[in-house]
Parts: structure tokens; sequence; C-alpha cells
């Protein structure tokens, strides 16, 4: 009896020890389907059929990342597709924690995306799969505009190679071996240095 519990017992205790940090992680996570397709095969005796999920995750805090996965049931498909979406997150600098640093255009395949900054109140105006992502990643106020393809595969990869390309005051200076103040200096909007290097070192 002794050995029994040698053997399991205590591996079982280490082995969870970790997991409730991992499950509070995995809560603040939002999960969206965007698109879900179902495929046929055609083999001897009929059609073989299987459904493909495109899922995008982010926990609305500046990180977010899309998967894709195949299985012969809807909820299998979805559950490949998020484990897969998890992996891929990527980081986003987002300015005063609402809105995004700068304008950016996207491209994939045929599929071009447009994301600019908003003042606040402005919402979230985007549409379909373009939506799915700025709302996961915890964009309050963008406008965002899709002038390529409807294909949904195709607006999400667009949609993260414009998101990719953001770049928040810190970068910026730093890759220009300059202060984060003279960047700032030069923005449009009017608002001061000091609130935008607070914002910068918010986001």
């Amino acid at each position: 009896m002794a050995r029994g519990n040698e053997r399991g017992g205590g591996d079982r205790r280490d082995r969870n020890r970790g997991n409730p940090a991992d499950d509070r992680a995995d809560s603040d996570i939002v999960e969206k389907l965007v698109h879900i397709n179902r495929v046929a095969a055609t083999v001897k005796g009929g059609r073989r059929f299987s459904f493909a999920a495109l899922m995008v995750v982010g926990d609305q805090k500046g990180r977010v990342g899309f998967g894709h996965g195949k299985a012969r049931e809807v909820p299998e498909a979805i559950r490949k597709a998020t484990e897969e979406a998890k992996k891929s997150m990527i980081r986003v600098p987002l300015r005063e924690s609402r809105t995004l640093h700068h304008d950016g255009n996207g491209r994939w395949g045929a599929g071009k995306v447009m994301v600019r900054a908003a003042p606040p109140g402005t919402g979230v105006i985007a549409g379909g799969p373009m939506r799915a992502v700025l709302e996961t990643l915890g964009v309050q106020d963008v406008v965002g505009k899709s002038v390529g393809s409807s294909n949904p595969y195709n607006m999400v990869r667009a949609t993260f190679e414009a998101l990719k390309a953001q770049a928040s005051p810190r970068q910026v200076a730093a890759k220009r071996g300059k202060k984060v103040s003279d960047v700032i200096g030069r923005r449009s909007d009017g608002a001061s240095a000091e609130s935008a290097v607070a914002a910068d070192a918010e986001g």
C-alpha cells in the first residue's frame, strides 16, 4: 500500500500544484469562433465530411492569436483551432490601453485591411473577422476597413500583419536612438509629451 502511494500519490500532487495559475491564465482568455467550414472528401462508397474551424483568442490586454483546426466533429475542430491560437499569440502595443498607436495597413494574399487609431468614444468600427480580432485584442476605439478579399482566413491574417507593424513611441525612439519625448513631440493630435509617455508606459 505504501509502495502504491509512493508511486502515484506524491507525483500527482506535484503535477497538479501549478494548475491553478494555468487555469487563471486560461480564464482571462476570450475565445471567438470566426468561421467554420464543412469540407467533403469523395471516397469509395460516398463522401466523407469534416469540419474546419477558424478561432481567434486574446486576453483583451494587448495579446491576441488565431488558429485553425480540422476534425470530423465540430467541437474537436474548435478545440484544435483554440489550442493553435493560444500557441501563436502576439503582443500588440496599445495607446492608453484603448486604441492603436498609429494607422496601419495589412495584406495577405488578396486580403487587404486598414486600421486607424480613433479618439475616445468611437468604439470598434469594424465588421466580421476584423472585429473579432480587435475585440479580443482589447481595443476599445478603432476604425477598421477591409478593401480586398472577404475570405475570413485572408482577412484575419491581413489584420494580424497590420497589428504586427504597430510600434509604440518607446520602440520607435529606441530604433532611432532618440528620446521618447522627441518622438512624441511630433504628434499632431495635440497631446502633451508627458501624458503620452505615461500612456506608453502603461501600454
